[in-house]
């Protein structure tokens, strides 16, 4: 085949190993060219050439949308399917980052093991996405730009685009008549991508023509020094990383050089699927770590918060608001807690012979334990059981009438005991987080 785009992916299949194939298909210019071009590639079909389309909800016409996307893929000959997100813009990271960490979550659930997704970025994307990281004050890894493939999900995520320009691939869609989906959210200059597109990068192209390549190998050479610098902070990462409680050594952390910190600190939250920190926040959790005994400090940003407790770093998606009367009659059956938690009882389909009320903390509760001869106030109990500080104050108390009996599966009085005896099972809770 003589068209470049098919030329420059068939190299590229040739390198492959051997793996099946999955496009992330908007139906936009860029991802309707990669597909279409593989389409034409007998290569990239016995590779199980499949798409994935991810309909947001956010645009009145994204429904119609994601029916021109199934189409288009059965004019191809090829399976589509459609996967619908709720975009959470709660977290306060705004909609672009919302949207993108709801449409990757979905891709990473659908993708089957070891199989490959390729997503249509190419390199004017690669040089917003190094301006944009440059302004919000990332290192060597960040401003090294979209890497060509990565571990995602239960395979890998592949960009095979990234050397070709986006009027390569629209004069593509334009050789071919492909039809193709105009979001109008791309034109809104509100959203920092676009301004830059749209703005920004056409200012510094007239006065800096060769500015893309530049910023490129840039880019390179940035890529280059992080990964001579990941295998220390791989190394120091085995070391301060606890797998079984997914904490960090917080001291050991503070005293790796800034060059090692930074990028560990992001490799651990990335694997928690949380977002990394900005600069300020950065600085506010090393203050943090030389809190004093007692302290609990907790830095939050967008999407993630961070708790400093017995000298680890804990790194934790937001909690969720709470309502402070909460409660709830239980029987035994599986309750899912107001924070996302869960109760239920060890022995399934076990009931309770009277139901129980279900309430969350609110200060001053105590307890006698069975075996215990002292009364005694929760907040001492967590503290000597060592209960993290964020699940204190959603950890399910049980009250028999006004009495309380069990503070979850932690404590049990003589009274509680017995009413659990009688299902044959006890009370287990499932924490959030």
């Amino acid at each position: 085949m003589s068209d470049p785009l098919h030329q420059h992916l068939l190299a590229a299949l040739a390198r492959l190993p051997a793996a099946t194939l999955c496009v992330a298909f908007s139906g936009g210019p860029d991802s309707t060219a990669l597909l279409h071009a593989l389409a034409q590639l007998p290569a990239a079909r016995a590779r199980g050439l499949r798409a994935l389309h991810v309909d947001h909800g956010l645009h009145a016409d994204s429904a119609a949308w994601a029916g021109r996307c199934r189409r288009f893929c059965a004019s191809l000959g090829l399976p589509c399917e459609v996967l619908r997100v709720q975009v959470d813009t709660g977290n306060g990271d705004g909609l672009e980052a919302a949207a993108r960490r709801a449409r990757y979550g979905a891709l990473a659930a659908h993708l089957h093991d070891r199989e490959w997704l390729l997503l249509g970025h190419h390199r004017d994307d690669q040089v917003e996405t190094v301006l944009l990281k440059l302004l919000r004050g990332a290192g060597p890894d960040g401003l090294g730009g979209m890497r060509a493939l990565r571990p995602f999900g239960p395979g890998q995520l592949w960009r095979p685009l990234l050397d070709l320009s986006r009027q390569q691939l629209r004069d593509y869609v334009e050789v071919h008549a492909l039809e193709s989906i105009d979001d109008p959210s791309n034109a809104d200059t509100r959203l920092a991508r676009n301004h830059l597109r749209h703005e920004v990068l056409p200012q510094l192209l007239r006065h800096w023509p060769q500015a893309a390549d530049s910023i490129l190998h840039s880019a390179a050479l940035c890529h280059a020094a992080a990964d001579a610098l990941r295998a220390q902070w791989l190394t120091a990462f085995g070391a301060l990383h606890d797998p079984a409680t997914g904490s960090l050594d917080a001291a050991g952390w503070l005293a790796l050089d800034s060059a090692l910190r930074e990028p560990l600190l992001d490799h651990w939250l990335h694997a928690r699927n949380l977002p990394a920190p900005t600069t300020a926040q950065r600085r506010q959790i090393e203050r943090q770590c030389s809190a004093r005994a007692g302290q609990l400090p907790c830095i939050r940003w967008a999407g993630a918060e961070l708790h400093i407790w017995k000298g680890r770093l804990w790194a934790l998606p937001p909690a969720r608001t709470v309502p402070f009367d909460w409660q709830a009659s239980w029987h035994g059956e599986l309750l899912l807690l107001p924070d996302g938690g869960r109760l239920s009882l060890t022995e399934a389909g076990a009931r309770l012979a009277g139901p129980l009320t279900v309430r969350l903390r609110q200060g001053g509760e105590r307890i006698k334990p069975a075996g215990d001869v002292h009364t005694r106030e929760l907040r001492h109990l967590f503290q000597q059981r060592q209960l993290p500080p964020w699940q204190r104050n959603t950890c399910p108390l049980l009250y028999a009438g006004d009495e309380l009996v069990a503070v979850a599966d932690r404590w049990i009085t003589s009274h509680g005991a017995a009413i659990f005896q009688q299902t044959g099972g006890a009370p287990h809770w499932l924490p959030a987080r």
